[in-house]
């Protein structure tokens, strides 16, 4: 994959973690040798520590730029690069993505923006910056005066995740665009979120307060709540602090998370979305953050597990519960989710949904998940 320069439009002006990862561990090696001539006259002894002193800190398993360099291997690099150009290829002319009952979805069409943004191209910059911003335009224009994202052609029923993950989509592009549109739908987007939030503390699947929240929709609007307060716009706390709340009150004794707030059992996906909306709202070492990790662990991926259902989805927060949480669990999860896509890319590039969406949102999914060591967006970075 083309690693891009800042002035070949990098993602909001930072350079390739690659790139970055070389002057970094190149500037400490040069340093490492500058001092090693000087006390090699001096003594041995001290010449042989100092070496292996470079040595740790070239091997730091927590350094994110190191994580990139080495993480994304040549085999992982070229499923990207494969699976972001047949992605390219399935834009349709009004700049939606999906197929079928997904046809011009929202949150497909955002969903594959980003996996375009986690590459590095902007909107109108980089080798897929006109891919991102003919999705930006697609967004826009089907921006309801209420402030809602929807397409009325897409036969989606639960609607909230498309508003959720456009409105994370729209902030990501935020300040990357000069479209005067962009500020006002944001804000709008941002405010039906508020303003529809329930007495838990949680959504459902329309833009209404109902009664009953549910883990998954209520994840995906605090992920576009954290994206846009990342963007200069304005989250009252309580709003937070309450989504927040409900998550918590959701998870098991188990460690995992249920879908409502009544007994219900734990499940893998939904678990990891919940890790994920806490990191989100600051939350990063925590009682439920400690035992919701734990319960990940039992689904790393590899030969006997099974973690099927909601395959795409589970597996797009997992990695970022992993990221945000680095170490050993992060070293563990990150090379068997990349192997396990590896082999499951189909020989033309895409990657076909376990959950029967559609190849585009399986093909972005994957994509995200393989990028994820790039911490280009905002929301992903630790």
């Amino acid at each position: 994959m083309k690693r891009w320069t800042v002035d070949d439009g990098r993602l909001g002006g930072m350079p390739s973690r690659g790139a970055a990862a070389g002057r970094h561990v190149g500037a400490r090696e040069e340093h490492a040798h500058r001092t090693l001539r000087v006390v090699r006259a001096c003594h041995p002894i001290i010449a042989i520590i100092v070496v292996m002193l470079a040595g740790l800190c070239r091997a730091a398993p927590d350094n994110p730029e190191r994580s990139a360099a080495v993480l994304i291997t040549p085999a992982a690099d070229r499923a990207i690069d494969r699976g972001l150009a047949w992605l390219a290829r399935q834009q349709h002319d009004d700049g939606a993505y999906g197929t079928g009952a997904y046809d011009g979805n929202v949150a497909v069409t955002a969903l594959s923006g980003m996996a375009f943004l986690s590459s590095g191209s902007t909107p109108d910059r980089g080798p897929y910056g006109r891919q991102v911003s003919r999705a930006v335009d697609y967004l826009l224009a089907n921006a309801q005066p209420s402030g809602f994202i929807v397409a009325p052609r897409s036969s989606a029923q639960a609607q909230m995740y498309g508003h959720g993950f456009s409105t994370l989509f729209l902030a990501e592009c935020y300040g990357m665009s000069q479209r005067p549109a962009l500020r006002e739908t944001l804000e709008k987007a941002v405010r039906l979120i508020v303003n529809t939030q329930n007495g838990q503390g949680g959504w459902r699947y329309l833009p209404q307060r109902e009664e009953t929240a549910d883990i998954s929709v209520t994840v995906c609007e605090v992920m576009a709540l954290r994206a846009a307060r990342n963007a200069g716009f304005h989250v009252p706390k309580e709003i937070v602090d309450r989504s927040t709340g409900y998550v918590k009150r959701s998870q098991n004794p188990d460690g995992g998370f249920r879908y409502f707030l009544q007994p219900g059992e734990s499940g893998f996906a939904r678990s990891a979305a919940a890790v994920v909306a806490l990191n989100s709202a600051g939350v990063y070492d925590s009682p439920e953050i400690r035992k919701g990790l734990a319960y990940l662990m039992r689904f790393l991926p590899g030969p006997g597990t099974v973690s099927e259902q909601y395959y795409e989805y589970g597996h797009y927060y997992a990695v970022q519960a992993m990221w945000h949480a680095g170490g050993e669990n992060w070293n563990r999860w990150y090379p068997a989710i990349r192997d396990e896509l590896i082999a499951r890319q189909k020989p033309d590039g895409l990657w076909i949904s376990t959950s029967s969406v559609c190849a585009d949102y399986g093909t972005a999914m994957a994509c995200l998940i393989l990028e994820t060591p790039n911490n280009y967006l905002p929301i992903f970075q630790r």
